[in-house]
């Protein structure tokens, strides 16, 4: 490939309906920029499988939750590991990509995580508290999530859902990385203005925290982005680590910001792409 240039498959959902924000808007401007550097060609994830032979990588982002095309989404998986496809991210994330149980699994470890359990006999790990979060293990974008005050053996489905208690939080954060690299973190000051972000510059400690999970991952390509609360206490829980297809609010930073993300990207890329 000396002297070519790259040709990627981009796999995104343009229609998908994200709630508060327009997925669509930052694939169309990202992969604008990305063409610079690569050739490169968008697809539904419903067709992924069937386009990506004809590529030297597959870039996964604004997809969607797979929940919506869980079928497809296996596929695609179960034929890339199978046929040696380059997927970006690489399919080995430990995080989101695998499901939700790192979630339990950290808490049990003694991550700085919201407690977390998805059985009953656990129950009793959690800490006491006035309310009561119960999700579906296999779900996103709060689809299914309940708010209860009091929760018993009844309530838990063995493996199906995760149940933490409701954490009254100043504000979300979240830290943004490309391969293990910091680019930039963005927080909701209001939490009941989830979607209006605005750039957080970070601490040291802030740091620490978000890199322990990236470092726990191990992934050695990729977009990784760490969801945090700033708890009462005043220290930092996660609340996801998402390794599959994160949005990237790139519209919230100052254009030199977006310009630094894209060059670190299409570095990573690169080098990605470098060990075919």
């Amino acid at each position: 490939m000396t002297g070519a240039r790259h040709r990627l498959l981009y796999v995104t959902d343009l229609s998908y309906p994200a709630r508060g924000r327009r997925y669509c808007d930052e694939d169309i401007r990202l992969t604008a920029r990305l063409r610079e550097d690569f050739n490169l060609a968008l697809c539904h994830p419903r067709d992924a499988a069937a386009l990506m032979q004809a590529f030297d990588a597959v870039v996964v982002r604004n997809s969607g939750p797979v929940l919506g095309h869980l079928d497809a989404h296996d596929d695609f998986r179960a034929r890339a590991l199978r046929d040696g496809v380059r997927v970006y991210n690489p399919l080995d994330g430990r995080a989101d990509m695998a499901g939700k149980q790192y979630l339990p699994d950290l808490s049990a470890a003694g991550y700085p995580v919201i407690p977390t359990v998805d059985r009953a006999a656990d129950l009793h790990r959690l800490p006491s508290a006035g309310r009561y979060v119960i999700k579906p293990k296999l779900g996103a974008d709060s689809i299914g999530l309940r708010i209860v005050t009091a929760v018993g053996p009844d309530d838990v489905t063995d493996g199906e859902v995760l149940v933490q208690p409701y954490i009254d939080f100043a504000y979300e954060v979240s830290f943004y990385f490309v391969d293990h690299d910091f680019q930039y973190a963005l927080h909701a000051p209001d939490p009941d203005r989830r979607w209006e972000l605005r750039p957080y510059e970070p601490t040291a400690e802030d740091l620490e925290f978000a890199r322990s999970f990236i470092d726990w991952n191990g992934l050695a390509h990729g977009i990784q982005r760490v969801d945090a609360c700033r708890a009462p206490g005043g220290e930092l829980l996660l609340v996801e680590l998402e390794d599959l297809n994160p949005y990237l609010s790139l519209d919230a930073l100052p254009q030199e910001r977006q310009d630094a993300f894209v060059a670190a990207m299409s570095a990573s890329l690169r080098r990605f792409l470098a060990e075919a």
